[in-house]
């Protein structure tokens, strides 16, 4: 067999194992359809979660206000409260909130949890935390919820 012959075969096997290997990625990726089932999956579960421990966070603190939180900045729930103090014949207000949220989903096919924790009128945390749909890890989610509420808890506590 000549060189030219053995080249064609080489090249045709290399097309065919790359048709093979783009058959098997299509398959295994996720149609947008299934991705927007499963990000309404975790949504559902997570804002659940959410709710239940933001709201558990308010209770222990009275004065604070919960709401669940829907629409277009995502699912979740936040507490606020509004205190006033008087020092000195003089007034000043003092705000504090925590808002959790799971993102909605994107064309970025990512399940996204958000965190704003505010104390007395000072932000003491901003975060965000995503995976890609077909990857998330729902309890990598449940264990950053419980953590971020219990940091905020003892965060205001000490305040």
């Amino acid at each position: 067999m000549e060189f030219d012959e053995r080249l064609q075969k080489a090249i045709l096997r290399g097309e065919k194992r790359s048709d093979e290997k783009s058959r098997a990625e299509a398959e295994k990726a996720f149609s947008e359809e299934e991705l927007r089932r499963l990000h309404s999956e975790y949504r559902l579960a997570l804002s659940d979660r959410i709710e239940q421990y933001v709201e558990q966070l308010g209770i222990q603190f009275p004065g604070f206000d919960f709401t669940t939180l829907f629409g277009d900045r995502g699912w979740g729930a936040a507490v606020s409260r509004d205190d006033i103090l008087m020092n000195s014949g003089q007034r000043s207000n003092q705000y504090s909130r925590l808002e959790m949220t799971i993102r909605p989903f994107s064309s970025l096919y990512v399940l996204e949890l958000t965190a704003k924790g505010t104390i007395r009128n000072r932000e003491v945390f901003n975060r965000s935390h995503f995976e890609k749909l077909e990857d998330a890890d729902q309890d990598n989610f449940i264990e950053l919820i419980d953590h971020w509420v219990l940091e905020y808890a003892e965060l205001f506590a000490a305040s």
